[in-house]
């Protein structure tokens, strides 16, 4: 006889459909699985036959065979204990093998019996809705999946309650969604004095989610703008939320099941690797710049970085998701990101200051400069100089105008941009290109004809133009005018980064 049980794996964003397949045969007792396992596959042997000794079950003198079909797809993670564990229960005749088709099955089993969180439980939850199936997890992502929408959600706290809600002796109650995450309180534009017009080019980077490189010396508050961020970034809607979760879920980094609501803001050390920034791995994972999906991800001390892993970050940028190539699987994940980096302007951090800057200077900050590529450079919108606080900054009183303030006026230019590209997928100006970006960004003629002296003057790319164009445009929403002008073209090309020429 052979007992089947559906379970998920897992590529990207993406939930496949496995059939777990047992079967008992007569032979020397054995308990073999097939299918490319990995190692935790392999191992769950192990657990089950723990969890059913737990619960009271032996396994019989018997050939088991479990086969995860389809077999030339990888199997990887402790997510297909249970469905194991239930296809061998229905295998035993302990279990309706038909009850059991209509559900899709995750979940790790510990050696006492009681159910794990596994990541991925949202993906499967959407996964079981679309094929018209149940679901079966872990009572703690319960909430998680109640999430997904309208589908059947057994929840169980171990295996025991489990087989007896199937056998109809003690019936599992259906989970609640879990509560939306609390947007939480951060640092606030208030706590930051002086440096007037980084926080303008904050606003604007905020207001059409454009990439934003600030360079200063140590201690003049770029780590301190940086963090203000969310605090004006407007909340995730309810697909964004969903989007977000969905890759917080994959990671296992979904807490309690409380669907994200923050905008997510991740801010990797300059020593990580490849794989940790754009994903990767052996098993393949979401990397910092999927993990800050529709969030901001914030560089500090840019050039330390090495040159390879940012040089990684310039697809990504572009095309808004990352593709990981591997020769057992090709994962895609999406990464559009807002890109926010800080960086000194040279190794000593004090170019400009006679009293305090090396021996070295000029030279030293060309160096310096030099390790970030000019690809890459391109690809940022704005640039900033944010000058050192004096004494006399530090001692005034905390500006009038805080986060609260800012935060309503990219919330009304955020609000122009979404019924502007409403219906074409596309969220902020950062993201217009094509036909969309000429209907929406082209200036009138004075700003176009400072647009075409500026671009020559400057030697910007079309990719450079392109951006100008899109900063404009937030620009102008801020302002409340309908058409781009020359006032608005001048104050976006005053943020273009000008890269040395050869």
């Amino acid at each position: 006889m052979v007992a089947t049980a559906m379970t998920v794996a897992y590529l990207g964003l993406e939930a496949r459909s496995v059939e777990v397949q047992v079967q008992l045969s007569a032979g020397l007792p054995a308990f073999v699985i097939v299918g490319l396992p990995d190692k935790a596959v392999a191992e769950s042997r192990e657990r089950v036959r723990a969890a059913l000794n737990a619960v009271g079950l032996a396994l019989p003198p018997k050939r088991i065979t479990v086969n995860l079909s389809p077999a030339d797809l990888p199997k990887e993670g402790s997510h297909y204990d249970l469905p194991i564990a239930l296809a061998l229960l229905a295998a035993l005749g302990a279990l309706d093998a038909e009850m059991l088709a209509d559900y899709v099955v995750v979940g790790e089993l510990g050696l006492d019996g009681r159910l794990a969180a596994s990541p991925g439980v949202l993906l499967a939850a959407l996964h079981a809705s679309e094929t018209g199936r149940g679901l079966v997890c872990p009572a703690a992502q319960g909430p998680e999946a109640a999430w997904a929408g309208n589908v059947e959600v057994l929840a169980a706290p171990d295996l025991l309650a489990l087989t007896a809600h199937f056998k109809g002796t003690c019936l599992l109650p259906a989970p609640q969604p879990g509560d939306a995450e609390p947007l939480g309180e951060g640092p606030d534009l208030k706590q930051v004095k002086g440096q007037e017009t980084a926080k303008r080019a904050l606003e604007i980077a905020a207001a059409g989610g454009h990439n934003l490189l600030m360079s200063g010396p140590p201690g003049s508050g770029k780590s301190m703008l940086a963090a203000c961020l969310p605090s004006i970034l407007p909340p995730l809607d309810s697909s964004e939320a969903l989007e977000v979760s969905m890759i917080a879920s994959v990671s296992g980094t979904l807490e309690g099941g409380r669907l994200k609501r923050r905008r997510p803001f991740r801010s990797p050390h300059h020593s990580a690797s490849m794989p940790a920034l754009v994903g990767g791995g052996l098993k393949v994972r979401p990397g910092e710049i999927s993990l800050a999906h529709l969030g901001v991800l914030f560089l500090d001390e840019l050039p330390e970085f090495q040159r390879p892993v940012l040089d990684s970050l310039r697809q990504p940028l572009e095309t808004g998701r990352v593709s990981v190539a591997r020769a057992n699987a090709h994962v895609t994940y999406p990464a559009r990101v807002q890109l926010v980096a800080a960086m000194n302007p040279c190794r000593c951090g004090h170019l400009g200051d006679p009293a305090r800057a090396c021996s070295r200077a000029p030279r030293c900050a060309a160096d310096y400069q030099a390790r970030i590529s000019g690809p890459l450079l391109d690809r940022i919108d704005m640039s900033v100089e944010v000058g050192a606080v004096s004494a006399a900054d530090l001692s005034l009183p905390p500006p009038a105008e805080g986060s609260a303030e800012v935060a309503a006026r990219v919330g009304e230019a955020r609000a122009r941009q979404r019924q502007r590209c409403n219906g074409s997928g596309m969220r902020t100006n950062a993201e217009l290109e094509g036909e969309a970006l000429e209907a929406a960004a082209t200036p009138d003629e004075p700003g176009r004809r400072l647009l075409t002296e500026a671009s020559a003057a400057m030697g910007l790319s079309a990719r450079g133009y392109h951006r100008v164009l899109r900063v404009a445009r937030t620009i102008a929403d801020l302002a409340g005018a309908v058409e781009v002008g020359r006032i608005h073209v001048a104050e976006a090309l005053s943020y273009r980064h000008q890269a040395p020429r050869a």
